[in-house]
């Protein structure tokens, strides 16, 4: 509230160094008095200690009218335009004297510097008397940065960036003051120079405009069949009203316990001891239950280093789960939780960087390696040999939903019920199985749907439903576990951060003959799918690029962090990177545009990829020739160039990446899939499969298949749950495969259920389903059918560095322009168009809102969520609040998706694509169209045009690449990403 923001003195509060500024009055009451005090004097201190009574309450706020002479400004720049607390803010004022010569009071307060809102009290008071011109600013700019010191330790980092801003927002105070006072007087000031005048401006989000475009069904189609056509996602208006039903939406079962975690302090200790006495005394409080409650398998080996459920002896991470309480309340749980005592006995080494991994020598086996050609000699023959790093940051999964378990004992044979938020129910099924001793048929995992998971649901639900089956089993009650927001940030992991370093030889033309990259990711403290994750690094590094000679390396680092894992691109979000930025650095090296140096080295011919698959480029360069013909590319890059002619000190970029994405599992096992069918006497059909439902719409495409092949209305065609009762040893719902897979076992199982109704159909041909079941009922005709689909052949050979790892490829390119402030880092993304090859779409309204979401979630990751720890491996971002995602303020001004109309068949069902995964890559787009801006500041600054950009692209990077007379004046010490 307005209130609360003066009297908590939040550091953050925005309107506070507007009213200290205004010269505002608090009236205050207590028993008996009223008082007023200036704004101001909450601040004076710059402790923001109480100048209030305790009795005293905030009435009112009197804000006084400005009188001539006189003028107030505020600035911010924050992580995110909108909804995000500032990383500094400001309150400006000046008054000038009768004459308008010189000034007679100023003043200046900031927040985000300090405990407070702070006064610049010294800096203004040499400011009186002294007229408005460039010396005035000189001074006043290193007066402030004495003034508001920041010690490189402050709390919140980002030092160098919060002085730069310091400056940067009073540099635009003084044009602005500069502006006015040269209207009101246009013959005693100077003019602001034309290309100043841009930094007068605020970037402003104006709402989004979209265009889809995608191909109709043929004109032969039958009206009933609905492959092909936008129909709406099954559960859509359940999701928007608030219906539908996750985990923790499931009504209360008798007697139900709550499970709260108890996790580790510390990043590599010896466990002494653990002390649950004080939290077994808290009300309500059940049991606390540990390793030595685990029936059977605690630690789960895929390599050398487990996987853990409960810390035994020691921790390897800080929020590695000790121990856990169970209680008859979630808040008792949380409360008791927070008084389990564990003494630790530190160890060393604590490795949490990449480099601190490469330096322990510290990671996990095996290494993965590929070598095409003969790079060494195709070193000796180029023109040139560029060498760089990039670093690349983590990514949380910021589900809507997070971690959410139900454990239910049935009472007898040790028959557990398991509701989960999960994409994997066998693997949950499975690993409480083994964690329990029993066989895996008396363990039910259930999943109606979840919300949201982009590869966080696997590994880490099936620990938690680990720990809350071993809590319903020794209590034997049901036991509801639900992560909160900042335990689910804190011990679930997320996106690999990774470090790429590369050697590149080309020809002055741009010809790309040699790349050698090693690229190291952090995994954490186990090993998780960080090994399946480095290899796909290296499998999808080559993006669009035909390089003929070409080394890779790619390694897991063992570090003190909780494991990363899985999420959607599964490192070809990471290595994709890698390739694009080095690629955009041989066009600097060259003098050429970056699109000039893609199209010289992209895929042209069919061919081989470096693991020797056959590839067949022309869908790939139909993509990108029809995305640079709708987002006029060309005349589009001369009106930025034209526009960075004209502005100092706002900055326009624009850039275009091309995309293959190839779609496969490596092995085939990973690509079976079930589905079962059910028709009752009543011409209604129950469907069910392996498949998960994320919020991307598989079950709908699933009843759009059945309904094709059956030739039955969607209405009839109904989707209750995924279970490993129905549809058993159901494989992972990731990797863009659901639809192909679940699809070809749904029309498998539809296809034999049609085969034994042909006799009973042909003879009643224009019967209804309600009769055509009936009679089959009459004549003992099995209405239930079962589909199968064994998978994809798949297959690498990593000793030889070759195999048909993948069954197909999507192709993509997308163009962005984005505009960026160069005093303050931020950013404004104004158009993207986008062009996929999906080959047939099943539903053009799901897979363009499929390219739509991951394009966003992609540039979140590239251009704004930054994951934080503290020196110790304490993880600072747990919450909306540290941690930003896109928000609409974000989304392109303008926005086109065109899907391309397809001309190669897949072997996919009905010659679709899967495509959940491919369109984050593109989110990268907006990374090279800030690079393109940058590049234009740095070159109009005297600056190299050559230089290295790391990921994600904040508001810091920007402004300190953006480097000027302000940032001389804050030198910039880079940090690097854990």
């Amino acid at each position: 509230s307005f209130g609360g923001n003066i009297i908590s003195r939040s550091p953050t509060s925005d309107i506070n160094p507007v009213l200290a500024v205004g010269n505002c009055i608090l009236n205050l009451a207590s028993q008996g008095r009223m008082r007023r005090i200036p704004v101001s004097d909450l601040f004076a201190d710059g402790l923001g200690n109480n100048t209030l009574e305790p009795e005293e309450i905030l009435v009112s706020v009197h804000i006084p009218h400005s009188i001539k002479g006189e003028f107030v400004s505020a600035f911010r720049q924050a992580q995110r335009r909108e909804n995000a607390l500032p990383i500094v803010n400001a309150g400006m004022r000046v008054l000038f004297e009768d004459n308008c010569n010189t000034i007679k009071e100023i003043s200046i307060f900031y927040g985000g510097v300090g405990s407070t809102t702070l006064a610049a009290t010294q800096t203004c008071q040499a400011l009186i008397g002294r007229p408005w011109n460039e010396q005035l600013l000189d001074e006043a700019c290193r007066r402030v940065l004495t003034e508001m010191c920041l010690p490189s330790s402050a709390p919140g980092g980002k030092v160098e960036y919060r002085r730069t801003l310091i400056v940067s927002f009073l540099f635009k105070f003084y044009l602005e003051v500069l502006q006015s006072l040269k209207m009101m007087y246009p013959t005693w000031y100077p003019d602001i120079p034309d290309n100043y005048l841009s930094a007068l401006e605020s970037l402003h989000s104006k709402i989004p405009q979209s265009m889809q475009i995608y191909q109709d069904v043929e004109p032969g189609q039958l009206a009933q069949d609905p492959v092909g056509r936008p129909v709406m996602h099954q559960s859509g208006l359940k999701h928007t009203t608030g219906e539908a039903i996750y985990c923790d939406d499931i009504r209360a079962v008798d007697e139900e316990l709550f499970l709260a975690l108890v996790t580790s302090s510390k990043a590599h200790a010896k466990i002494i001891s653990i002390d649950a006495s004080e939290a077994l005394k808290m009300p309500g409080v059940v049991d606390v239950v540990s390793v030595q409650d685990v029936p059977a398998t605690n630690e789960f080996y895929n390599y050398d280093v487990p996987d853990i459920i409960f810390a035994r002896e020691q921790v390897t991470c800080v929020g590695q789960i000790v121990c856990a309480v169970v209680a008859d309340s979630d808040i008792h749980a949380k409360r008791a939780a927070a008084k389990v005592n564990i003494q630790y006995e530190p160890k060393e080494p604590v490795i949490l960087t990449i480099e601190e991994a490469i330096e322990h020598n510290s990671f996990f086996e095996p290494v993965r390696k590929l070598e095409h050609g003969d790079v060494d000699n195709a070193f000796k023959t180029v023109d040139h040999i560029l060498e760089g790093e990039i670093l690349i940051g983590g990514q949380q999964h910021f589900y809507m939903e997070t971690q959410s378990i139900l454990a239910i004992p049935k009472g007898e044979d040790k028959e557990m019920d398991i509701y989960a938020s999960t994409q994997h129910p066998m693997f949950v099924q499975e690993l409480v199985a083994s964690c329990l001793g029993v066989p895996r048929n008396r363990i039910m995992c259930h999943v109606k749907r979840i919300g949201g998971a982009f590869g966080g649901k696997l590994m880490k639900t099936s620990h938690l439903a680990c720990i809350t089956a071993v809590a319903a089993n020794k209590t034997g009650h049901a036991v509801r576990c639900i992560l909160d927001r900042g335990t689910d940030a804190l011990v679930c992991g997320g996106r690999h951060p990774a470090i790429g370093k590369y050697k590149v030889g080309f020809l002055t033309n741009g010809r790309i003959l040699a790349m050698d990259i090693s690229v190291y990711v952090n995994g954490g403290c186990t090993p998780d799918d960080s090994i399946l994750i480095i290899e796909i690094v290296l499998l999808k590094m080559d993006n669009a690029y035909n390089i003929p000679n070409v080394r890779t390396c790619a390694r897991a680092c063992k570090t003190n962090l909780p494991s990363n894992t899985a999420f959607r691109g599964f490192g070809f979000p990471q290595g994709g990177l890698v390739t694009e930025s080095w690629v955009t650095r041989v066009a600097a090296r060259c003098g050429l545009l970056p699109e000039q140096v893609r199209e010289i080295n992209m895929y042209k011919e069919n061919g081989l990829t470096p693991y020797k698959q056959e590839l067949k480029p022309q869908n790939l360069l139909r993509c990108w020739n029809e995305c640079m013909e709708k987002s006029a590319y060309y005349t589009r890059k001369a009106a930025v160039d034209e526009f960075n002619k004209q502005n100092y000190w706002k900055k326009k970029g624009i850039a275009i990446i091309p995309l293959k994405f190839p779609v496969g599992f490596c092995v085939r096992v990973l690509g079976q899939a079930a589905a079962l069918v059910h028709l009752y006497t009543d011409g209604s059909v129950l469907l069910t499969h392996g498949g998960i439902e994320m919020g991307q719409g598989l079950h709908t495409k699933m009843i759009q298949v059945a309904s094709r092949e059956l030739k039955m209305p969607l209405s009839n065609i109904h989707f209750c749950e995924t279970s490993t009762t129905t549809v058993p040893n159901a494989c992972a719902s990731v990797g863009s495969m659901g639809t192909d897979t679940n699809g070809m076992a749904v029309k498998d199982a539809c296809q034999t259920l049609l085969k034994r109704l042909e006799p009973i159909i042909s003879q009643n041909p224009k019967g209804s389903w309600k009769e055509w079941a009936k009679e089959a009922f009459e004549q003992s005709i099995n209405l239930s059918a079962t589909g199968y689909f064994r998978g994809y052949e798949a297959n690498i050979d990593w000793e030889k560095g070759e195999g048909h790892p993948f069954e197909y490829f999507i192709f993509g390119a997308c163009c962005t322009e984005v505009e960026i402030d160069c005093l303050t880092g931020d950013h404004k993304n104004v158009r993207t168009d986008i062009v996929m090859d999906i080959g047939c779409s099943i539903n053009p309204a799901l897979d363009i809102g499929q390219i739509e979401g991951a394009f966003v979630q992609g540039l979140g990751l590239y251009t704004m969520e930054e994951i934080k720890f503290s020196p110790e491996g304490v993880l600072y971002t747990r919450g909306p609040d540290q941690y930003k995602i896109p928000a609409v303020c974000d989304i392109p001004e303008h926005f086109s998706i065109s899907l391309l109309a397809s001309s190669q068949s897949t072997p996919a069902i009905y010659s679709s694509k899967g495509l959940g995964e491919s369109g984050l890559f593109l989110g990268c787009s907006v990374f090279f169209a800030i690079w393109d801006a940058v590049t234009a500041a740095r070159r109009e600054r005297g600056l190299s045009g050559d230089f290295g950009l790391n990921s994600p692209l904040t508001p810091e990077c920007i402004r300190m690449a953006c480097a000027d007379q302000f940032t001389k004046m804050c030198p910039h010490s880079s940090t690097l990403a854990l």
